[in-house]
């Protein structure tokens, strides 16, 4: 499985889960000193490995240089950020800001917002909201009236059931009811009794009906007067005219509550009460009042991004302050160290602290001879310590600013000096000032090293450093020339074709930014990469000579 990630000097690179046993890569080399080296080996089989241990170191050097960020990247990659940063807020502030207020005025704008527009649609006179109360509840045609008509209307079935004329009605049921009873009556009576006998029952009876008729049919005719009187329209107190008056009543106390016309009604009431909170909405939703809500919404958002802001620059001006501290510290001591002194006591002393840190032995022989006879051909020496991988093999120095000296001359000088001082690897430092013209910053012929050094210039002791660091791998290399260490000298020596390569690239670089000042910023870039993978290859030739140190016995 691959898996993208990001290297820090190449940009995106993909990691391999599980790497596959065999990747077939065909290439095709174009740089001279690659080809130069590859024909140093027979072809087949030997160039073949001696290539891919030259792609494995190149690959292995690459994984260790990611992440590594020199003091000059830090603070250019800081300034960049900060930019960046103060950038993005102050857009993200504007958008917030425009954004916010467009949405709030987009739903609550008194003139245009959607919330007063639906709250004026709702609640206006023939609106939404009146329009279906009238549907429901309205004097004429609404749902309520329709459903009042059809059970007590003109044409209700109760009416229909009550009207006199109705032959189904219920005044013509109970007078057929009521004729029938007396018929059959009639008839029995007329059966069981005779009207020929004056003693007979009927007889009796009609007497008895005779002198009762009068009252009775007066009882009969009031009842079924106060059962019609009941369900009469005509007066004011009967059982239906107080049904229908409690009707009317409840239809006219509901349209007075839900009528706009009256203040005291309970749509009016409701209609002042959204009356309000639209305008405590609006009060507290607009820009115009410094205590509304938004307002002082907007006064706390301006103050965190203008905290936020303070903050930002607080931090960039103290990463610059901090960063321009270092600088002038380091060349006040640098300048409190070299001012006034030799170029060869200037070579002497860089090379004492880095012997020392490294744990080897400088020692400055100048002025004293060697083993060819009345010489003092060779500055200094370094004696790799005990504890390296290399213990007691000699590194000469040889340390000139004088403009008679060029590359020919100098190559004579270092051989002499190597020889003199029993070295095993020489360098010649050119200084910056009196150097040749053309002069590579650093340069290796066989076993003999030729550095451009300027002792003003800070950025130049990386290339310095390099080229003692590349004289401690060549005297490992010629040690362990005859073991089977093969693959941390495949380390050394890709590590050494890398800081030529690149110390050839760093000269360039700074060569482009002296001269072209419309390409400064992105050649100053490459500059510090340069310098940046020079110190690179510098760890890994110590992690590649404290590997060697581990299998190296102690001479005696």
């Amino acid at each position: 499985m691959i898996l993208p990630t990001e290297d820090c000097l190449n940009g995106p690179v993909l990691t391999v889960s599980e790497p596959p046993t065999v990747l077939y890569l065909p290439l095709q080399v174009t740089d001279t000193d690659s080809i130069a080296e590859l024909l140093l080996h027979t072809e087949g089989r030997g160039r073949d490995e001696y290539a891919l241990s030259a792609l494995r170191i190149g690959l292995l050097s690459l994984k260790h240089a990611r992440g590594q960020v020199d003091a000059d990247a830090v603070r250019r990659e800081g300034e960049k950020l900060l930019a960046e940063l103060n950038h993005s807020l102050e857009g993200y502030r504007k958008q917030l800001h425009e954004q916010l207020a467009g949405a709030l005025r987009e739903y609550f704008d008194p003139n245009s917002g959607r919330l007063p527009e639906r709250i004026e649609r709702l609640i206006k006179k023939d609106g939404e909201l009146d329009q279906v109360l009238r549907g429901q509840i309205g004097s004429e045609g609404s749902e309520l009236v329709r459903t009042l008509a059809s059970f007590i209307g003109p044409n209700s079935v109760l009416m229909k059931t009550l009207d006199p004329a109705d032959s189904q009605g219920l005044v013509s049921t109970l007078q057929r009811s009521v004729e029938g009873v007396l018929e059959t009556q009639r008839n029995l009576v007329l059966e069981e009794f005779s009207l020929d006998s004056k003693d007979s029952a009927l007889s009796r009876m009609i007497r008895e009906i005779t002198e009762q008729s009068g009252k009775l049919r007066g009882d009969l005719a009031s009842e079924v007067q106060a059962v019609v009187g009941e369900f009469s329209l005509d007066k004011p107190d009967s059982a239906l005219s107080r049904l229908l008056n409690k009707v009317e009543e409840a239809q006219r106390r509901i349209t007075e509550e839900f009528s706009l016309d009256n203040e005291k009604s309970a749509l009016s009431r409701m209609s002042g009460h959204l009356e309000q909170t639209r305008n405590a909405i609006n009060e507290s939703l607009t820009l115009d009042k410094p205590e509304s809500a938004l307002a002082r919404l907007r006064r706390e958002i301006t103050d965190t991004l203008e905290r936020h802001e303070h903050q930002a620059k607080k931090f960039q001006n103290e990463v610059t302050a901090t960063l321009e501290a270092i600088k002038t510290k380091r060349e006040e001591a640098r300048r409190s160290t070299v001012h006034g002194r030799e170029f060869e006591d200037m070579v002497f002393e860089f090379i004492q602290r880095g012997a020392q840190r490294l744990g080897d032995m400088p020692l400055a022989t100048g002025d004293t001879t060697g083993a060819i006879k009345y010489c003092k051909v060779g500055d200094a020496i370094i004696e790799m310590g005990s504890e390296s991988a290399a213990p007691g093999q000699r590194i000469v120095i040889e340390a000139k600013e004088d403009a008679s000296y060029n590359l020919g001359k100098a190559r004579i000088e270092i051989e002499t000096a190597r020889k003199n001082r029993g070295a095993s690897v020489g360098v010649f430092v050119f200084s910056k000032k009196s150097a040749p013209i053309g002069q590579e910053p650093l340069l290796r012929h066989g076993d003999d090293l030729f550095v451009t050094w300027d002792a003003d210039d800070l950025n130049s002791d990386v290339i310095f450093q390099a080229g003692i660091s590349l004289a401690r791998a060549l005297c490992v290399r010629q040690q362990r020339s005859h073991q089977a260490e093969s693959a941390n000298l495949h380390d050394l020596d890709a590590a050494i074709l890398a800081i030529e390569a690149e110390a050839k690239r760093l000269a360039q670089m700074k060569s482009w930014t002296e001269t072209i000042h419309s390409n400064s910023e992105r050649l100053m870039r490459e500059v510090s990469k340069m310098q940046k993978s020079l110190e690179e290859q510098v760890e890994v030739l110590r992690n590649g000579v404290s590997g060697l140190r581990e299998t190296t016995p102690t001479n005696s």
